[in-house]
């Protein structure tokens, strides 16, 4: 299961997140969003886990909790693809 982690601090690194999430069970990938120009963080990332019962074990237990000074926004991650329908879906046909 995917997580989106909202609102971090833009010094949390890669590690920071997989040192909080890792008690909670087998990490599969940890990610922090960064803006291309710049390579500074955006204040989100990713957090998948292998196991559904782990990550929601972990966002319960994390979820508004604080962390570098700021408190996490956690949920599960939206398939990218259901993102792209949606914003492509309505308004003018493109040709």
């Amino acid at each position: 299961m995917k997580l989106y982690i909202g609102n971090l601090d833009r010094s949390v690194t890669k590690e920071h997140l997989t040192d909080a999430f890792k008690p909670y069970g087998a990490l599969v990938d940890v990610s922090i969003v960064r803006d291309r120009s710049n390579n500074v963080s955006k204040g989100f990332g990713y957090v998948e886990m292998e196991r559904r019962e782990d990550a929601e074990a972990a966002r319960a237990a994390l979820h508004a909790k604080p962390f570098m000074g700021r408190s996490m926004d956690i949920s599960e991650a939206q398939d990218r693809s259901n993102h792209n329908r949606r914003r492509n879906s309505g308004g003018r046909k493109r040709f």
